[in-house]
Parts: structure tokens; C-alpha cells; sequence
């Protein structure tokens, strides 16, 4: 059960490089946020690679029990 997601991605080389290292410090400035799930994407066409990381969590809600 999950009820929020955030969705990394990124095109070019150097930010693709990058990209584990960017979901990494998001996790770590948002540690009340308990990891559902991780789902990595990647999709192409003839000029074009992306990359995507999804991160699906469960932040608690003041005041509801989860």
C-alpha cells in the first residue's frame, strides 16, 4: 500500500549517470517516508535514452493511523 510516488528522470548522459546518486539524497532529506516499492524505467527511440527511477512510499498523515 502506498500512497504517494516521485518520479526521477533524465535524458541526457551526465544526469542519467547521476540519477541513483540524485533519488539517494531525496530519500535521505525525506526520512519519514517508508519505501513501498522502487521501479526503474528505461525507454529509447533513435535520438534519445531515458531513464526513470519511480519511487512509490507511504508518508503518514497527522492525525490517521496507517
Amino acid at each position: 500500500m502506498f500512497n504517494g510516488v516521485k518520479v526521477f528522470s533524465a535524458t541526457m548522459f551526465a544526469a542519467r549517470e547521476r540519477l541513483g546518486e540524485t533519488v539517494t539524497q531525496w530519500l535521505a532529506e525525506h526520512p519519514d517516508l517508508d519505501v513501498v516499492d522502487l521501479v526503474v524505467t528505461q525507454s529509447s527511440d533513435a535520438a534519445f535514452h531515458c531513464v526513470a527511477i519511480s519511487v512509490f512510499y507511504f508518508e503518514r498523515i497527522a492525525g490517521r493511523g496507517r
